[in-house]
């Protein structure tokens, strides 16, 4: 049994749209293969879990929590979610577009999931929807400028794109929508566009993308269907920048992304958190798996004004970024000296980013040293805990219910 505030060994995850410098400049590790580091995860993942050193040796944190749920992730935590942590913590650097993507609720997953297993689809068939049962809402705060794709605009909004780009192939799809401007009317021009015959689509994206490119100077959207169109010739995606809303967040700005909602991260780093599961449904920049009829199905087109959440400061010295999720919470501690945390709480994961320090836990007189990059276990047992030193900390955790 783990009751003591401890190190992670976390898994770096190489996909090709990863930056090769930007985790190995943030965490203060080497990179001497070059190879895109796109994320890094700390969690109880099965694809790729973290390691706990618990008396010498590196133990997987699936492990750890199956050993002694409560101690690890608290009483209230360790009911709620049946022995297991709820959530996934991620370094993502995006240097490349990651694809338009949505993801399903609890009813939609765990209705989806049973059907594929019905219909004997392997876990790991790269056709498969539903690898897990649980619904993935998520949040991403920047570390440094990003942009990403989240929500249908509002439909006046693409109205006004598509006009100011006057794309003959798309006269007709423009003019449903500004007869039903509204969520309907998106979710028709959508549906249209993903169900076009792949000549239609050719000719419709390189007349786009010929218009695009001349206005590229005057909106941002313009400019990334050009981006886009270099990174994935000929895809349907490259039409989500008029669809969807641009956001573009400064470092410490954050978003939160509900089941349902399309999105996709185009450029920068940021720290992602997430209820833990792996079910997601792509609807373009990509080269895997799209089916069209189930993306429709879950996807929501009620179109929206982005939100972007800015932390609030809490009592206890956090800056908290407050999201409508049960699985997890996020904020950031800046140590400037002593910091104490509350006396109980559920178990938390510590991801250093700057400075460094020590951590003592419990009634613990040994203290662990902290240093850029490195991320600590407090289990729950392990609280109340002291850090010293000059520190920036983001902890990951779970609300309280």
């Amino acid at each position: 049994m783990l009751d003591r505030i401890s190190i992670l060994r976390n898994p770096v995850q190489y996909y090709a749209w990863g930056s090769k410098t930007a985790i190995p400049e943030l965490l203060g590790i080497p990179n001497p293969e070059g190879k895109p580091m796109a994320e890094l995860w700390m969690g109880a993942h099965p694809k790729a879990p973290s390691e706990v050193l618990v008396q010498h040796r590196w133990v997987s944190l699936i492990e750890v929590v199956k050993s002694s749920p409560v101690s690890i992730l608290g009483k209230d935590v360790a009911e709620k979610f049946a022995n297991q942590l709820p959530f996934l913590f991620k370094i993502l650097a995006a240097e490349e577009p990651l694809s338009i993507q949505v993801h399903p609720n609890k009813e939609q997953a765990k209705e989806g999931f049973e059907r594929e297993n019905r219909i004997g689809i392997p876990l790991d068939s790269p056709v498969r929807n539903y690898r897990d049962d649980n619904h993935k809402p998520e949040m991403l705060c920047a570390l440094t400028e990003f942009e990403a794709l989240k929500g249908f605009r509002p439909a006046e909004d693409t109205i006004y794109l598509l006009a100011r780009l006057n794309i003959p192939g798309l006269a007709s799809l423009l003019k449903e929508l500004q007869r039903q401007p509204d969520e309907m009317g998106l979710k028709k021009l959508f549906s249209s566009l993903m169900r076009m015959d792949d000549s239609h689509k050719s000719d419709l994206v390189s007349e786009l993308v010929e218009r695009a490119c001349q206005f590229s100077n005057d909106k941002r959207e313009f400019y990334w269907i050009g981006q886009l169109a270099k990174k994935y010739p000929g895809d349907i995606g490259i039409f989500s920048p008029l669809l969807l809303n641009l956001v573009e967040l400064r470092p410490g700005q954050a978003i939160f992304l509900p089941a349902g909602q399309l999105h996709a991260y185009l450029r920068g780093t940021g720290l992602e958190i997430m209820a833990n599961s792996d079910n997601v449904l792509r609807g373009g920049l990509t080269t895997k798996h799209v089916d069209v009829d189930e993306l429709l199905r879950i996807t929501d087109f009620r179109p929206e004004r982005p939100v972007v959440i800015k932390p609030v400061s809490t009592e206890n010295g956090e800056e908290l970024y407050v999201a409508p999720a049960q699985e997890f919470q996020l904020s950031c501690i800046e140590v400037h000296g002593r910091y104490v945390s509350k006396e109980a709480g559920p178990i938390e994961i510590l991801l250093c980013l700057r400075g460094k320090g020590k951590v003592r836990g419990g009634d613990s007189k040994d203290y662990i040293r902290i240093d850029k990059g490195q991320a600590i276990l407090i289990p729950s047992s392990g609280h109340p805990y002291e850090l010293t030193g000059e520190l920036q900390l983001w902890k990951a955790t779970v609300p309280p219910s």
